[in-house]
């Protein structure tokens, strides 16, 4: 009996989180369905990337096209590309993607123009915000996706307005709700707050890396000062965003965000 073969498309740190336990739940199926994952490397340095695969027990990419660095046309139109040549290639009944990144949009999109069916994973939500890279790739992945799966409430009643007909619509829930208990004993287990001198519920965990908060001094410098402003207070565990950290240093800023 020939397996139902189907690629399912991660490029960024959310993807992977969501990916996880869907991997796992095909690999549990292994007799009927051939499970292939491709990686376009949106995230692709060990920080970004390999530490998420090890942690989160993610099988090796069967395919890597280790696209990361441009505009966000270059981007989506180079992974369209090399997708292209992965679907022609291999042939497989359906491509899975998740989320809203550059990788979901243009592998949905190289897809569907080869006849092939798509599944959005995270489907439905919306900020109503356009000048959103996110809500962009969100709103055309709904679009052309034949099975579109819905996290929450919201999501639901966003297709619906925008006249998504219900046959193609499945509640399903939200698959990193899954990696968290997956995860829950290594978190349990975790060493971090000793090594960090910390005490449980008595520190900030914060992080940011959207154009609209860091790609402008202004509002980065406002962002820097607020932490700088509750620290004292309250210790502030910060993990840097490659971008932010660029552009800390090009504002000359991340000598401000220092441990003390």
């Amino acid at each position: 009996m020939k397996k139902f073969k189907i690629i399912s498309v991660v490029g960024t740190r959310p993807n992977f989180i969501k990916v996880a336990p869907i991997c796992r739940a095909f690999a549990k199926y292994g007799d009927t369905v051939e499970s292939l994952l491709c990686h376009t490397g949106q995230h692709s340095d060990a920080t970004m990337s390999d530490v998420f695969f090890n942690e989160l027990g993610m099988p090796v990419p069967d395919f890597f096209l280790n696209i990361n660095n441009g505009s966000h046309a270059d981007i989506t139109g180079r992974i369209m590309i090399e997708f292209e040549k992965i679907l022609i290639a291999h042939k497989p009944d359906m491509v899975l993607v998740v989320g809203d990144v550059n990788s979901t949009m243009a592998c949905a999109l190289a897809a569907v123009k080869l006849g092939i069916k798509v599944v959005h994973v995270e489907a439905g939500l919306r900020s109503g915000d356009r000048s959103m890279p996110e809500e962009i790739n969100r709103v055309v992945t709904d679009a052309i996706s034949d099975y579109l799966f819905v996290t929450e409430k919201s999501g639901m009643e966003n297709l619906m307005k925008e006249g998504v007909p219900a046959s193609k619509v499945f509640f399903t829930g939200n698959v990193m709700i899954d990696t968290l208990v997956y995860l829950d004993k290594k978190i349990a287990d975790s060493e971090v707050l000793a090594k960090l001198g910390l005490t449980a519920g008595n520190y900030i965990l914060v992080t940011f890396h959207r154009p609209s908060n860091v790609d402008e001094k202004e509002n980065l410098e406002a962002l820097v000062n607020f932490l700088n402003s509750i620290s004292g207070a309250m210790p502030v565990v910060f993990p840097i965003h490659p971008r932010t950290k660029i552009n800390l240093k090009k504002f000359g800023l991340l000598d401000s965000v220092a441990p003390a």
